[in-house]
């Protein structure tokens, strides 16, 4: 009896395989849309009050704040991702987040200023800022706001989508399904449904902020962990540490490429390439990698 073909993706796993042309198209699209909409806007108002800009001041102004922004995106989602928001840290996390936010406002109005001066320098002008940060830093204060609520629910929409793991709860009333030390599955919930994956299936593991992810089967399912914690709860002589943010499944491990920095590749089974800095290197050539 011939195999049953594998099951077409779902939409959702089709987007999660290409949503990255899809993030990075939306920035770009919204930065655009913004620059472009309010050069008109402002260029309304500046007619029907009579000031005397010229077109193209009013352009730079508006495109420079926008090509600021946009330009500042990678640094904020890393931002958001090393330190996201959780109804149980908020609190710590404010004071954090109200620094972040004078720093990005500094860095904004610094690009946006720096692009005005050669723009208005090429025209045979100097462009004067002024000294009205305070007004500035109120409103990138709300735009910066605004991305980081942004960034925080799409995370939150990407992780429903790719399915979020969980260690296995003790009932109420019966001992533990598993030892809570060394969990040999892991609950994983997906758009309402719950299935499980087994420990000894993940073929290696990412530190992405307070998460790791679990890559299964060309899969990635989050799991809020630190890396050392999973590490600590993981079979010892299956799991092993290859880099700071990185584990692998000895038994996923096809070859292992030497570096001339003293760092290597581990190519696994199905094509992945995962980094092993220097300091893991003999542990690993300990335990057989």
């Amino acid at each position: 009896m011939s195999a049953s073909p594998p099951a077409a993706p779902s939409a959702a796993e089709r987007y999660l395989a290409a949503r990255r042309p899809f993030e990075v198209g939306y920035w770009l699209v919204t930065c655009l849309l913004s620059a472009a909409g309010n050069s008109t806007t402002v260029w309304m108002d500046v007619q029907r009050a009579g000031l005397g800009y010229e077109r193209w001041e009013v352009v730079s102004w508006e495109a420079s704040s926008a090509i600021a922004l946009l330009a500042l995106v990678p640094a904020t989602a890393w931002f958001t991702a090393r330190w996201p928001v959780h109804l149980d840290n908020w609190r710590r996390r404010l004071p954090l987040y109200a620094l972040a936010s004078v720093a990005w406002s500094l860095l904004h109005v610094g690009l946006m200023v720096a692009m005005r001066t050669v723009v208005y320098r090429l025209h045979g002008f100097e462009y004067a800022f002024g000294d009205d940060y305070v007004y500035e830093y109120l409103k990138d204060a709300r735009t910066f706001l605004g991305i980081v609520i942004l960034m925080h629910g799409y995370r939150l929409l990407v992780r429903r989508l790719q399915g979020e793991a969980s260690l296995l709860s003790a009932p109420d009333d019966a001992p533990p399904l598993e030892p809570v030390e060394r969990p040999e599955c892991f609950l994983v919930r997906k758009l309402g449904r719950e299935f499980l994956v087994a420990a000894d299936d993940i073929e290696w593991v990412q530190a992405a902020g307070n998460y790791a992810n679990l890559h299964v089967r060309g899969k990635v399912y989050p799991l809020r962990s630190t890396l050392a914690d999973l590490h600590a709860r993981l079979a010892p002589a299956r799991f092993v540490r290859v880099h700071r943010s990185h584990l692998v499944n000895l038994s996923r491990i096809a070859s292992i490429e030497p570096l001339d920095s003293g760092d290597a590749r581990i190519h696994l089974q199905d094509g992945t390439v995962v980094p092993c800095s220097r300091r893991y290197r003999e542990p690993l050539r300990a335990l057989g990698g």
